[in-house]
């Protein structure tokens, strides 16, 4: 391989390195499991049924990375659900579950890698709630609101499409 090929590999692997979350090396703090009382509704699929929530007690922006914490649940419509603790990255548009929500009301599970945020529902958080204009929400409060007013402000009318490929 010339210099020139191994540069232009090199580059390309630096341009898909996943995001410099401090807390990679330190264990995250998990929220408490969330309360019904706190779930934001903010999606839905029609096909399925399934609708998808934010605990907004448990929206969380750590630091100046452009990191979004937050616990998702996902209802079907015969009352399963799905719980995660997951970190959205607006710089990349990227996802990283760190927790599975358990029966019993508890955290389980490992840690996953950093995954292309692709599906319907991040694509919707990563867009219109916690990354508008590709730039994570300045603090929980701003997430929050965002939920409740059906998008955040930012996300309406300027038309950035953001790192996500929609396909």
């Amino acid at each position: 391989m010339n210099r020139f090929a191994w540069v232009l590999a090199a580059l390309a692997a630096a341009c898909s390195t996943p995001p410099q979350d401090r807390e990679t090396e330190q264990a995250v703090s998990l929220p408490a499991y969330p309360r019904d009382a706190d779930l934001i509704q903010f999606g839905s699929d029609p096909v399925t049924g399934m609708r998808f929530l934010v605990d907004g007690a448990s929206v969380a922006v750590p630091g100046k990375e452009g990191i979004v914490r937050y616990t998702l649940v996902a209802r079907s419509p015969e009352g399963a659900r799905t719980v995660s603790y997951e970190s959205l990255a607006c710089p990349t548009g990227q996802y990283r579950v760190h927790a599975l929500g358990r029966p019993d009301g508890r955290w389980g599970g490992r840690e996953s890698d950093w995954r292309a945020a692709i599906d319907s529902w991040h694509r919707l958080l990563y867009r219109e709630y916690f990354c508008p204009q590709n730039e994570a929400i300045r603090n929980a409060e701003d997430g929050v609101r965002a939920l409740r007013d059906g998008g955040h402000p930012f996300s309406r009318g300027f038309g950035a499409p953001g790192p996500i490929n929609p396909r």
